[in-house]
């Protein structure tokens, strides 16, 4: 690389200036002070380990999104992580082996091949909270809860909830002999609303006229809470299966509604992001000045099996960072004060003092002809009438 390219960074990856790294880390300990106050406990697992156990069970569908790597140590393959939600899954399986359900959470960056979106960071500062234990909607209302708390916590405004159902979709075509090609084609057509794929794809596949019918009717099913009640009309005829979703889905929502009255909520039954992943409730958020969820999560079953013990799970995860640029907020002045450098006892004594109050504190070093703007801070200490004291910037002697 020529010298004067020596600081360019790989595409997707970004430093982080002092205003906003700041800022950053505020909200971090917000939202890991917020964890803890509804029974999160925060884990920190390693950024890099052995391959084979980073995309173990639904680790998988991460593969393309790991950079790999070889130990240099024993000539095994490593991964650097690309989520967070395996590794927590394999804290509660193989290490915690609690009984009760384990709350656990996490705040770090991991690394991805290639970014979710144009533009997009390749290094999010994940956020994300983990429910292992539980199998019932009162759990998955709990997770949902804890993420519009969070998105609110830091800021978030307008926010928009969608809910849907892995059930819904997979009570649907079971039996109906679909390979797993033709279903992948089916659920990603249903996610795009592509009317005319869906019905061209149904056409070709040979089961009941009204099983392919009620498929067709998911992408008309999308609106408020009235969704739900046409729902069961048009799916009457559904497996049972089909139902119990749609309670699980109802009794969910109001749940959250109980905590969030006046929040929206938006049902899509043709919502299938994660489908091979996700094994129920599923759920983002979005908000208007921006087309893609900022948030999102929802049940997934069975994840600690591939380490020795399946447990309900159901959880969600955010990037830190895009929250902060999402979020309009004024340039963040950290302020402080400006010192001089002096062996006088009672400065040094001030500057501890205001220090152990939390207070920032810079001092000037010696032969540096530092502008308090430069530091910045909005302040000086001064000796005046004997005494050290604060003056404002600007402030006359």
């Amino acid at each position: 690389m020529p010298g004067k390219d020596r600081w360019l960074l790989p595409e997707g990856i970004e430093e982080v200036l002092p205003n906003d790294a700041r800022r950053l880390e505020v909200m971090r300990r917000a939202v890991l002070d917020l964890f803890h106050t509804w029974g999160y406990e925060l884990v920190m697992p390693p950024m890099i380990e052995y391959l084979e156990a980073l995309l173990t069970g639904v680790g998988e569908e991460l593969d393309l999104q790991t950079f790999k790597i070889t130990d240099q140590l024993t000539g095994r393959l490593m991964g650097i992580r690309p989520d967070m939600t395996p590794q927590a899954a394999r804290i509660d399986a193989h290490y915690l082996k609690r009984s009760a359900p384990t709350r656990l959470c996490y705040l770090d960056s991991v690394l991805r091949t290639r970014p979710d979106e144009f533009g997009g960071s390749r290094e999010p500062l994940q956020l994300g909270a983990e429910l292992f234990g539980h199998a019932g909607p009162e759990s998955d209302a709990e997770i949902l809860s804890l993420m519009i708390a969070t998105l609110a916590l830091v800021g978030v405004e307008n926010l928009h909830i969608d809910l849907g159902h892995i059930g819904v979709f997979r009570g649907l075509t079971v039996g109906v002999g679909l390979t797993a090609e033709k279903e992948s084609e089916l659920f990603d057509a249903l996610q795009r609303k592509a009317r005319v794929d869906v019905e061209s794809l149904l056409a070709s596949l040979d089961f009941d006229a009204r099983r392919k019918a009620m498929l067709m009717a998911l992408i008309d099913l999308n609106g408020g809470r009235e969704v739900l009640v046409e729902a069961r009309k048009q799916l009457r005829d559904a497996p049972a299966a089909v139902e119990a979703a749609l309670a699980n889905l109802e009794t969910v929502a109001e749940n959250v509604r109980r905590q969030s009255p006046s929040l929206p909520l938006y049902f899509d039954l043709a919502e299938l992001t994660g489908y091979r992943y996700y094994t129920g409730v599923i759920f983002s958020a979005f908000v208007p000045s921006y087309g893609r969820a900022i948030a999102h999560g929802g049940r997934y079953d069975g994840i600690g099996q591939a380490f020795g013990r399946a447990r309900p799970a159901t959880g969600f995860g955010a990037d830190l960072r895009l929250l902060a640029r999402l979020i309009a907020v004024e340039q963040n002045y950290t302020g402080g004060v400006l010192a001089p450098y002096d062996d006088d006892a009672a400065l040094q004594a001030e500057v501890a003092g205001l220090r152990a109050a939390g207070e920032r504190v810079v001092i000037r070093l010696p032969g540096v002809a530092e502008a308090a703007d430069e530091t910045g801070c909005d302040r000086e200490l001064v000796r005046k009438g004997g005494k050290w004291v604060i003056k404002a910037k600007g402030e006359g002697q």
